[in-house]
């Protein structure tokens, strides 16, 4: 049974017991599918669908922190129980460790040795960590390993700026 198939059973599993935020959650699931179908003049697939799933959860994300920050609990808690039933349909989230196993695999694999090589290693990592994984948190660890990578590269070269002579010395 495909994603979308399964969110179509859940909704009407959710109108007969009635569910009303469960159901609603699913429908505009449902809706965004078919929005980004119809923009796109194509079928999507569950990798696809997982992806637009995952930028719902992100944007739910947000509007609980500017709730939070406007004092507006209720609200707030709303959009919570909305990205628990939303992450019912996301893969499994990787914890630290996964994704930087993850980073460093795709650093030796695309051969990344400095930080302008950032993009490089995302665009490896983006479909084995969309849905799974935020992407700030992750291009942060891959931003964090390339610098340490491209400074260990610095002070090995003996180019860690030790030797250049200070302005006045006469040289």
């Amino acid at each position: 049974m495909s994603l979308s198939e399964r969110i179509r059973t859940d909704v009407t599993t959710a109108m007969r017991s009635g569910d009303a935020l469960r159901r609603d959650v699913l429908r505009m699931a449902q809706n965004a599918l078919y929005n980004a179908e119809k923009r796109d003049k194509r079928s999507y697939s569950d990798d696809e669908l997982v992806g637009i799933l995952a930028r719902e959860v992100k944007t739910r994300r947000e509007s609980v922190e500017a709730f939070r920050a406007g004092a507006r609990e209720d609200l707030a808690a709303r959009e919570e129980a909305e990205i628990a039933i939303l992450q019912e349909y996301l893969p499994e989230a990787l914890d630290d460790s996964a994704i930087a196993a993850l980073v460093d695999e795709a650093i030796a694999t695309t051969g990344a040795s400095s930080a302008r090589d950032v993009g490089r290693v995302m665009g490896w990592l983006a479909p084995r960590t969309r849905g799974r994984a935020d992407g700030k948190v992750v291009s942060g660890i891959v931003a964090a390993r390339l610098a340490r990578a491209d400074l260990a590269l610095h002070d090995v070269s003996g180019h860690g700026g030790a030797s250049r002579t200070a302005p006045g010395d006469g040289a």
